[in-house]
């Protein structure tokens, strides 16, 4: 079935409860709080407002002798990395008015942007705003009315839109699972076996290994990156930085910074996707971006998801063809999901899945809504995989909103937390099959790889690997969508017992089980190997729901459990699910596995420690201390006849404070046998 475009008005619903405390990659800082300002402190605000700021702003906000503080501009300007509300505040307290900067006490600063908030949407609440930056800088306002026109948001780079840059070709990407000297896309290959041929770093000498060089990335943004390589030049990401770098030496090559353009979501980037001199990527400002691999240069750029409706591109992008595939995050924010395909050659859409149709339109057949409130989610923010042969795409579709009260929308809540193939030329829907149906515990589908091949991976039967944050993997055979196996990588307590008014303490917690990271498959020892995140939490709906564009709409509170937060490594045989072996952390794991010929399984920890360990045995050969914690891509390659093996070392995840976290700024950290 072709999806099709829907849009639909949504009423806003009063009553949420919003006492979530989450970061990357589902929710961003503190969220704030539903109440915002009093009707009395709007009132006092638009008083000082007039006697203080009209003059120059003007009675309505909108005079040209000062900057307009109404209208979309203002939003966009005041919705920013490094320019947000709590930065608006300062702006007011310390120098306005410019006839006497700081002259307001803080109460009435705080009063004339309560006033100026109202004026631009934001709503009114039942407590007073406070002077406390986080609390401010979490108060997203609304774009109002407008719709994104990508047309308008096109950027077309002054040098021009071709590349100068080449490699690797469309063939190349089609050969990459046999090309272990490359790492060309985030999961290595379509199939996303992350698995590599290399031999030269082994079960032998993997205790030998040495720091190369490390590139830093100057910021403390977090660590998620997963690195590709491709004839000795790396590319990697954080929120607004791409750079390139030698993959031997760590010199950096060139690097660009994006300047965001609109409202900011979620600062966090998984890293980019590359062809024939290409190198796309998505910002958090809902922004597709091409850049020159030969020097950064900007080829062009367009705004194709929405940030106030709360979409955010956090994924690696796939490139087939001349397609770049990629979809939007943000469940959380009851955005409306899809799976896009745009032009590599400016960004144009070619076609566009909706992932979540009958909750856009209101409600459906899987889709009751007895209390007729907004419904959303299907976001997608993890790496696509594909059958190359059969041309399907695989996509892991997430949780639905609101996220907790599963009684307000009964049914299965068509597409979320299902995976669905889709025909990657078309975007028509091949089939789907649903794992979390009604959830109601935030449990994303975020896996869909690797996809393995009777008769060529080193298994019977074609099957695709499926997992998410409710801790089970399941094999999936791909011919008659029959589960397999389902085994689970972590605790799983009271998964069943339906989250209510009253509460449910169930494991895995919101962020439990396997997040952006997914398996990888070792094809001599025949095993899959996941990492993955064990902690429970309390589960408690809201009475009511409360529906901001753009906003949380969790529809309840999580309380995380503080006593145990741990994390495994567990190695399973493919075609049975049955456990070889596992690792216990004592720390939450999140970052990539990557397998390779030298019998090694590569992953890390947010203690800070590089693992290498036997894939046969799970006996761990080497521990190296990064300095920072490991929460993103590790990749292995070869420049020059030498193999290396990559990793990034910074925050990756302050969801969970482990103690290891690092005021150093994020790093790439390249590691090789010695040279003699």
């Amino acid at each position: 079935m072709k999806s099709i475009i829907l849009k639909s008005s949504l009423s806003t619903v009063v009553g949420m409860l919003a006492s979530l405390s989450f970061s990357s990659p589902a929710f961003t800082a503190d969220a704030p709080a539903s109440s915002t300002f009093t009707e009395l402190q709007f009132e006092r605000g638009e008083s000082l407002y007039r006697q203080q700021c009209a003059t120059c702003h003007g009675a309505e906000l909108d005079s040209a002798a000062a900057p307009e503080l109404i209208g979309v501009t203002f939003r966009k300007s005041w919705s920013r990395l490094g320019a947000n509300v709590g930065e608006l505040f300062n702006r007011i307290s310390t120098s306005m008015p410019p006839s006497d900067p700081g002259s307001l006490s803080e109460s009435q600063s705080l009063d004339v942007l309560a006033y100026v908030l109202g004026r631009n949407n934001v709503l009114e609440g039942t407590e007073s705003l406070k002077n406390d930056y986080n609390y401010l800088s979490a108060i997203p306002l609304s774009r109002g009315d407008e719709v994104l026109d990508s047309a308008a948001t096109f950027i077309e780079g002054i040098y021009g839109t071709e590349p100068r840059g080449t490699g690797p070709s469309f063939q190349e990407l089609l050969a990459a699972s046999a090309n272990s000297q490359d790492w060309l896309y985030h999961n290595q290959n379509y199939q996303g076996t992350r698995y590599s041929e290399l031999l030269e770093i082994d079960t032998g000498n993997a205790a030998d290994l040495e720091q190369v060089c490390a590139y830093q990335l100057n910021t403390n943004a977090t660590m998620q990156t997963g690195p590709i390589v491709y004839r000795g030049v790396m590319y990697v990401t954080n929120a607004t930085h791409t750079a390139a770098i030698n993959a031997a030496t760590c010199q950096r090559i060139w690097s660009y910074d994006w300047e965001p353009k609109d409202r900011m979501v979620w600062g966090n980037n998984r890293g980019v996707a590359i062809r024939d001199g290409y190198v796309i990527r998505g910002t958090a400002d809902g922004y597709l971006l091409a850049l020159d691999s030969a020097n950064g240069n900007l080829l062009w750029a367009r705004q194709v998801a929405d940030p106030w409706l709360g979409e955010t591109f956090t994924m690696p992008p796939m490139i087939y063809e001349d397609m770049i595939l990629i979809g939007p995050a943000g469940s959380e924010n009851a955005i409306s999901g899809w799976v896009g395909a745009f032009s590599i050659d400016n960004g144009e859409l070619l076609w566009k899945f909706l992932t979540v149709p009958e909750a856009a339109a209101g409600g459906g057949a899987s889709w009751g809504n007895p209390e007729n409130i907004p419904l959303g989610g299907g976001a997608v923010w993890t790496p696509l995989s594909m059958d190359l042969e059969s041309g399907e795409l695989y996509a892991a579709v997430t949780n639905p909103a609101p996220d907790l009260p599963a009684y307000l929308r009964p049914g299965e809540n068509l597409y979320t937390n299902n995976i669905i193939a889709l025909d990657v030329r078309s975007g028509e829907l091949n089939w789907h099959k649903a794992l979390v149906p009604n959830d109601d515990h935030d449990w994303d589908l975020t896996q869909v790889s690797p996809v393995l091949k009777a008769g060529v991976d080193n298994v019977s039967r074609d099957f695709v690997a499926t997992v998410g944050k409710d801790g089970i993997l399941r094999g999936l055979d791909k011919q008659t969508h029959e589960i397999l196996y389902e085994t689970p990588v972590t605790t799983i307590l009271n998964a069943e017992v339906p989250v209510t008014q009253e509460g449910v303490f169930a494991c895995p917690g919101v962020y439990g089980g396997v997040l952006w990271s997914g398996p990888a498959y070792h094809p001599e020892e025949k095993l899959l190997i996941a990492s993955s995140i064990d902690y429970c939490a309390q589960f408690t709906a809201a009475e009511n729901v409360e529906y901001i564009p753009g906003q949380l709409y969790m529809g309840g509170a999580v309380r995380p459990d503080q006593e145990a937060q741990t994390g495994w490594l567990t190695a399973m045989d493919a075609e049975t699910g049955e456990v070889r072996w596992r690792y216990h952390s004592s720390t939450p794991m999140v970052s990539a596995v990557t397998t390779t010929a030298g019998g090694l399984v590569i992953s890390g920890e947010l203690t800070g420690n590089l693992l290498l360990m036997d894939a046969a045995s799970g006996a761990l050969l080497n521990s190296i201390d990064t300095g920072a914690p490991v929460g993103g891509g590790i990749v292995t390659y070869e420049v020059d006849g030498r193999q290396y093996i990559a990793t990034n070392s910074g925050n990756a995840m302050l969801t969970f404070q482990t103690g290891t976290e690092s005021s150093r700024t994020g790093s790439i950290i390249i590691y090789a046998l010695p040279e003699d």
